[in-house]
């Protein structure tokens, strides 16, 4: 088994396990995070018609449907099937597929926008780059990527989450790192964007948005 396939695995067994626990715990994520919210509707505003979207990473489909809710043509992928199941009773009239961010079935350019919203978090530094390749084949000329990560050097290791018998760690990054990898990948970023922790539970460290563009930024805007 190669490192990609087993970070894979233990991903996707993680989540399996947890995804009735998980959805039921972040069953609203948005709904206390304003800047969250803005940030995702001005992503909105900037990709609108001009293509479908993917929600890589969804989970149960709470930010897919909130990204429905505001207009655009948007699926959803992960590769947890348990979490797919969730999603599929939770949003009927959307779609939902499986899969890995590493590798797409998406044809070249077939995309408007790829939103990877704290989905990047279990995938190896070492394989960042490809990831975020991957990211930028899918996409259209000019098209949009919206990537959520917590910052910090430690990652969290989470054992034994409500009780089931799983591990996993959830990686923590820093915005400048992030951003140079997206630039070799062929993006240009638009905007970068931390909001300091509140020093409650359900935000422990800060958390990085970054916006970026396949190609070379337009004359305004992002």
């Amino acid at each position: 088994m190669t490192d990609a396939e087993g970070f894979l695995t233990a991903t996707r067994t993680f989540y399996d396990s947890v995804a009735e626990d998980y959805a039921e715990y972040f069953r609203d994520p948005l709904a206390d995070r304003p800047l969250e919210r803005g940030l995702l509707g001005v992503y909105a505003e900037l990709v609108g018609s001009a293509g479908p979207v993917a929600d890589l990473g969804c989970g149960p489909g709470a930010v897919t449907a909130h990204l429905a809710s505001l207009g655009l043509d948007v699926f959803g992928l992960d590769l947890s099937a348990a979490m797919l199941e969730i999603a599929r009773r939770e949003n009927p009239r959307l779609r939902f597929e499986q899969g890995s961010m590493l590798d797409l079935a998406l044809a070249d350019g077939s995309l408007a926008g790829v939103v990877s919203w704290y989905s990047s978090i279990h995938t190896p530094v070492a394989e960042l780059p490809a990831l975020f390749a991957e990211f930028h084949r899918v996409l259209a000329p000019g098209g949009h990527l919206l990537l959520a990560f917590q910052v910090g050097e430690e990652p969290l290791r989470l054992e034994r989450p409500w009780g089931r018998p799983v591990t996993l760690d959830f990686l923590r990054r820093h915005p400048e790192r992030m951003a140079e990898l997206l630039t070799a990948a062929g993006f240009t970023l638009g905007s970068r964007t931390v909001r300091e922790h509140d020093g409650g539970l359900s935000s422990p460290v800060p958390q990085a948005f970054l916006f970026a563009r396949k190609g070379p930024a337009p004359d305004c805007g992002l």
